[in-house]
């Protein structure tokens, strides 16, 4: 990029729902910035370079994207992006960024309160605490335990490291199997998980929403593990199959699931899980922590000062794969 052309300020439209995106004070100084909602994003659209998507998920780009005609980049305040993709977009020159990273740490912690809440059987205590009973139990140690992660992107990787923090031996599984992985003792194919999950203690799902993945965790799956064995899912809930997951807990197939992601979200009054005693639902906030909005912020600051550099762009998603690469 000329310097002529790094000293042009962007058009930057950005689409929000209800609260606008942190440092916008920041990013008004690099950039001309449209603010609009989704009623009113074909007009932000004409003669825009740039969309920051700050409503994550919605689908106004899909319906305004005759308006686009200008758009160079978009880029996306969420790390899971398959279903904001369409046809038009994935053909087109559009460079496509999303949020992958900013969240992966607070995700991790999340997974492993997951495992240390079923293991140390927290559930089952506050329930008793409840009822003011005292009965002692003996619980299970966390070390030695194995987790098979499914997912090797930035999110399985930082779980991957905070289970073998405490002693967890790890694998994961990923779109291709190979050996000799930094954070990972090995890595499967995730097509093959049927014939692997029998050696694990925790299955963890951590990967992306694609064609692929979709209904990756379905019976089959499921009645191969260990019925000792604990499903936690911190991905997206459409990878199980949810009466698949149901059927294997009323049945004792495994032992417990712990849910941040369910399908359909939110899950439907009166779903048997809900009052399953062997399953944790929270409502998809796991990585939500007390900063992480000026966390997404920063992130698009610093790829809004590399584009008007004519710098190279973080987490530039893969369009076909739904997904950033890996390098």
């Amino acid at each position: 990029m000329t310097a002529a052309a790094e000293r042009k300020r962007p058009v930057v439209a950005v689409l929000y729902r209800e609260a606008l995106p942190p440092r916008l004070s920041e990013i008004e100084e690099l950039a001309e910035v449209r603010l609009t909602k989704a009623d009113g994003l074909a007009d932000a659209l004409d003669g825009a370079d740039v969309l920051y998507q700050w409503h994550s998920f919605s689908p106004a780009l899909r319906e305004n994207w005759d308006a686009a005609s200008s758009l160079r980049w978009v880029h996306v305040s969420a790390a899971g992006v398959s279903q904001l993709l369409f046809d038009e977009l994935i053909r087109s020159n559009v460079v496509y960024t999303n949020s992958r990273g900013v969240l992966s740490r607070a995700i991790a912690e999340f997974a492993l309160g997951f495992v240390l809440d079923t293991a140390k059987d927290a559930q089952v205590s506050f329930r008793l605490q409840q009822q003011q009973r005292w009965q002692h139990r003996v619980t299970r140690k966390v070390q030695g335990q194995r987790a098979l992660v499914v997912g090797t992107g930035s999110i399985g990787r930082e779980i991957a490291r905070l289970f073998r923090a405490v002693g967890m031996e790890i694998s994961g599984a990923g779109r291709t199997s190979r050996a000799g992985d930094d954070d990972f003792e090995r890595i499967h194919s995730s097509q093959d998980l049927a014939g692997i999950v029998h050696d694990y203690d925790y299955l963890v799902l951590a990967a992306p929403l694609t064609s692929e993945t979709k209904g990756l965790v379905n019976a089959e799956v499921l009645a191969a593990m260990k019925p000792s064995a604990h499903l936690v899912n911190v991905g997206r809930g459409e990878l199980v199959h949810t009466d698949a997951l149901a059927e294997a807990l009323a049945s004792g197939s495994i032992t417990g699931a712990a849910l941040d992601v369910v399908h359909p979200e939110p899950l439907p009054a009166g779903h048997a899980l809900w009052s399953m005693e062997n399953v944790i639902i929270t409502p998809h906030m796991s990585g939500d922590t007390e900063d992480h909005i000026d966390d997404l912020g920063l992130l698009f600051l610093d790829n809004l000062t590399r584009y008007r550099a004519g710098e190279p762009l973080q987490n530039v998603v893969d369009k076909e794969l739904g997904f950033v690469a890996a390098s």
